[in-house]
């Protein structure tokens, strides 16, 4: 998933002091894009609390909006429309070859969810993870206490899953495996919405990114429920290339969520990007 957004303390404590039921909004000042070199980004944004949390979060997904700790936000920026808001159909997803060896790769991985919760095992696999993939990045210099936030911080259904390798046979009874990824996600009334991930960079061959959008497809269809949201994907950037081999999706549109038809250059520069 695209790296989590950051506001300032300013805009979170004006936001603090919102009294009314209704949602205030706000816009983010410019700053570079991280994901198309020469752009430039700002963002719409409103707080996540209260007892309707829960609900707007839902409401807001569904119209493009991504949850960062207790914000919901949105691009706005005054000449690109190049993030799309990105929702897999459950019902109609049949893995292709290269996903079922990806699923085949994984398969002594053991996941497990829990409350949303952070332990410093999480963090250390996390920051392995930033140091790695993502060392210049608007997230690369969070401290342990901000990656505490970023997991506690919500008034939505969220959960960590964590993904572990099974030991060994040798193996004491109760030991957990090797921790190798994980999933910060949000249960919505239509789906799972991936807020975060992260894995071990070092396991390229087992494709761990796309090896836990594959594993939040089964978990929601069997719950009964019809999306998984992968948040935007930015045409011409190839770090979100992955997220267009999970066919069918939506793409929201300005006519809606429309069916993507993939062209044979976005298949290409996806099967080489996670």
């Amino acid at each position: 998933m695209q790296g989590q957004a950051r506001f300032s303390d300013a805009g979170r404590s004006q936001m603090n002091t919102q009294t009314t039921l209704s949602p205030q909004f706000y816009l983010t000042a410019p700053a570079p894009c991280p994901y198309l070199p020469g752009k430039m980004e700002r963002k719409v944004f409103t707080h996540l609390i209260g007892p309707k949390a829960g609900e707007m979060n839902d409401l807001l997904t569904q119209g493009g909006f991504r949850r960062s700790q207790n914000i919901a936000y949105r691009p706005a920026c005054e000449s690109c429309r190049a993030c799309i808001s990105v929702r897999i159909v459950v019902d109609d997803f049949v893995p292709s070859r290269s996903l079922r060896r990806v699923l085949a790769a994984n398969s002594d991985v053991t996941a497990t969810v829990y409350p949303a919760q952070p332990s410093t095992e999480q963090f250390s696999l996390f920051r392995r993870y930033l140091d790695h993939r993502h060392q210049t990045g608007g997230m690369s210099d969070m401290s342990a206490l901000d990656y505490a936030i970023m997991v506690e911080d919500t008034h939505v259904q969220t959960r960590i899953i964590e993904y572990r390798r099974q030991p060994g046979k040798d193996a004491p009874a109760g030991q957990k495996g090797e921790l190798i990824a994980v999933a910060l996600s949000d249960l919505m009334a239509d789906g799972l919405s991936m807020v975060y991930s992260f894995f071990n960079p070092t396991l390229t061959k087992r494709s761990l990114g796309t090896y836990m959008v594959l594993d939040h497809i089964e978990r929601t269809r069997a719950l009964g429920l019809p999306h998984v949201y992968l948040g935007y994907w930015v045409n011409g950037s190839r770090k979100m290339g992955y997220k267009t081999r999970f066919l069918p999706q939506e793409h929201l549109t300005m006519h809606g969520w429309e069916l993507y038809q993939p062209d044979q250059t976005n298949e290409a520069e996806s099967d080489q990007s996670e």
